[in-house]
């Protein structure tokens, strides 16, 4: 078999080509591990606080990048479409004290939108594409523009762009395919007390 592979040239080279695949391969997952940086857990709660509209009212890029700076010290207050009820949640998270929201980065809307194209007008121009943060208009350059409107969020970014002014942002109606509980009101704490307290009922003391 080795005066088979030393004969083959062929052989030869695959054989080293597969040896330097497994060598490498096994020095990469040991860095992979080795020098794995973990993730903020404080920020992964306060990302799934947040809205995830991804509309940059807040000053920030994202709702990722504004979970990090609220980590680092920054307002809990910047988030127009989480609206109050979302600072009350971060301040109940980090333990502060609850402030209004701050209205010079929007007003709170009690009713969730999303945006509609005026197709019958649209150019095709694809402003709006590209303002979308979240790729929920799907189109081609001078072809008809549409919304998906699973995945619009309602952060408005679009419309602005629209150089013939066709996007309109609509109320959505609560329906049976997107109608949800409410969670009762309160912090979370009480929340899973009252779990918790579900959970008794019903044994035998």
């Amino acid at each position: 078999m080795v005066e088979l592979i030393l004969n083959s040239p062929i052989i030869l080279s695959l054989s080293v080509l597969s040896g330097l695949a497994v060598c490498f391969g096994a020095i990469l997952g040991y860095a992979a591990v080795r020098f794995r940086v973990g993730g903020d857990p404080i920020v992964d709660q306060i990302d799934n606080l947040l809205p995830q509209t991804q509309c940059g009212q807040c000053g920030h890029p994202g709702c990722r990048p504004y979970a990090q700076a609220i980590a680092d010290g920054d307002a809990i207050n910047k988030c127009p479409p989480g609206g109050q009820t979302t600072v009350n949640a971060l301040a109940d998270l980090l333990d502060i004290e609850a402030v209004p929201l701050d209205q010079e980065h929007g007003e709170e809307s009690g009713m969730k939108k999303v945006a509609y194209i005026r197709e019958d007008e649209c150019i095709g121009c694809t402003k709006c594409l590209q303002a979308c943060p979240v790729d929920a208009i799907v189109g081609a350059a001078k072809q008809m523009h549409t919304v998906l409107k699973g995945e619009c969020t309602g952060c408005d970014l679009c419309v602005e762009p629209c150089p013939v002014d066709c996007i309109d942002m609509l109320p959505v109606v609560t329906g049976i395919g997107n109608w949800t509980w409410e969670l009762p009101r309160g912090s979370a704490q009480q929340v899973m007390e009252l779990i918790a307290t579900d959970q008794g009922r019903g044994v035998a003391a």
